[in-house]
């Protein structure tokens, strides 16, 4: 095993997506803190058409003064020096890779043209392995493609070396198109997007991340886990995604309310980064059936997110499943605090006794 794949002393994975376009904000990979971080998504690389894998922003990854270096990951790679157990993973794809990947996915050669061309970055950015954010294959075919993908990618990645990872949501609809059994072969982790689930493009209000369902036919996280390690993917191999924002439905007071509309948030989509919450003049609560955290009223109507209370049942739902750990998006979006930083919440929860 290669000396940047080490055994880290974190007994659970606490891992967290640092996307790019963060910089614009003035935020930096240095102002996290590593004694409760051992793992860092670097968010995102692009793909081509032709397979080839590239820094998004040149200025942003590799230039801008950050912590006292060139670019993020600049700082980034910096970090692992003084974080020996830190590992640093490039993240490939996202919502702008979402036509991109099924094109490169159905071809032998352009499989394998990605996999170099991820390899060559890693190679030379030191990084310890990819993550591959396809949203999402959505058909069994793109299904099988994607399993094509992650095979070829192992093979150019091996995993006494690197770390190969891919992130998927807690939707069976996508989940059923994957011989899950076999791509989790492949890969260190699948990070699972327990998130999400409602929205301003959903039919009614619900918790966009609960842990359970209440309502029939409705997606959870518990759900996710269970259809991953049915398909037999072992839990030690299952990150499970922890929101570090909230989701808005204005004029209702809670969840299974028809939609009338998402708003507020920092880009008038219903958005609110966890800092930002609860909103000024609401209170906080837990709705326990579901573990979820709410505040309703203000500016932000019912806005649904995670809170310490549901982080640390999460954490606990982890260690009782045999899951690897938690994962976080996005980072910058934390609180300061450290006694609301659901981070920090997250690891000492995974390493209680």
């Amino acid at each position: 095993m290669s000396s940047s794949l080490r055994k880290s002393p974190f007994m659970y994975t606490n891992a967290v997506y640092w996307p790019n376009y963060r910089v614009y904000n003035g935020d930096t990979p240095g102002q996290l803190n590593y004694g409760c971080i051992n793992r860092v998504y670097y968010a995102f690389a692009s793909v081509t058409a032709d397979g080839g894998v590239f820094l998004s922003d040149e200025w942003a990854d590799a230039s801008a003064p950050c912590d006292g270096v060139q670019g993020a990951l600049g700082s980034l790679m910096h970090l692992k020096q003084r974080y020996r157990h830190l590992q640093v993973v490039l993240s490939i794809g996202g919502g702008d890779s979402a036509g991109t990947f099924p094109i490169v996915a159905s071809s032998p050669v352009l499989r394998d043209n990605f996999a170099r061309s991820a390899r060559g970055l890693v190679e030379a950015s030191g990084l310890d392995g990819i993550d591959i954010v396809w949203e999402y294959p959505c058909t069994p075919e793109q299904g099988s493609d994607f399993l094509a993908l992650i095979a070829a990618t192992r093979i150019h990645l091996p995993e006494e070396h690197y770390l190969v990872t891919a992130t998927l949501p807690a939707a069976r609809t996508v989940l059923q198109n994957i011989d899950l059994g076999q791509t989790a072969g492949y890969l260190d982790t699948v990070n699972l997007t327990a998130y999400d689930f409602f929205g301003h493009w959903s039919h009614k209000s619900g918790h966009h991340a609960q842990l359970y369902a209440t309502g029939k036919d409705e997606p959870s996280g518990a759900a996710g886990v269970r259809d991953l390690m049915s398909a037999g993917v072992p839990g030690r191999k299952i990150l499970l995604g922890i929101p570090l924002f909230g989701r808005s439905f204005l004029h209702v007071a809670g969840p299974g309310h028809k939609n009338r509309g998402a708003g507020g948030g920092s880009d008038g989509s219903g958005s609110f980064e966890y800092a930002q919450l609860p909103r000024k003049g609401t209170k906080e609560q837990v709705d326990k059936r579901a573990v979820a955290a709410q505040c309703v009223g203000g500016d932000g109507g019912f806005v649904t997110y995670d809170n310490p209370d549901t982080v640390k049942i999460k954490a606990a739902f982890c260690k009782q499943k045999g899951l690897g750990g938690l994962f976080y998006w996005s980072a910058p979006c934390d609180a300061k605090d450290s006694k609301r930083s659901l981070i920090a919440t997250g690891f000492k929860t995974l390493h209680s006794s």
